[in-house]
């Protein structure tokens, strides 16, 4: 009888992995945003400079962070899976008797 096996290292979906680096962007990008509506509204000062850098900066990091590979609560390689094995013994194979019928 084969192992069973296990499905504790599983990866993440693709679909739920897509969905995680869509909300990443999008949190940083109205971050973005805010930085654009502050450094509009604020006046010409120091913090106007760090408003501007963070719009002008924050989307390459954006893509950089959610296209950031593998999880950080993985803490060991998924293992590999071999597949079970089938012997079959040389007395499987027997020698076919023609018919008599014909």
């Amino acid at each position: 009888m084969a192992k069973p096996q296990s499905v504790t290292s599983v990866e993440v979906s693709p679909e739920a992995e897509r969905k995680s680096r869509f909300i990443k962007y999008m949190i940083a990008m109205v971050v973005r945003v805010i930085c654009i509506i502050l450094a509009v509204a604020v006046p010409l000062g120091p913090i106007t400079f760090i408003f501007v850098a963070g719009a002008i900066f924050l989307p390459y990091f954006a893509v950089i962070i959610a296209n950031a590979q593998g999880s950080s609560t993985k803490n060991s390689p998924a293992k590999s899976v071999t597949a079970p094995t089938l012997t079959i013994s040389p007395e499987a194979f027997k020698e076919a008797k023609p018919d008599e019928d014909k």
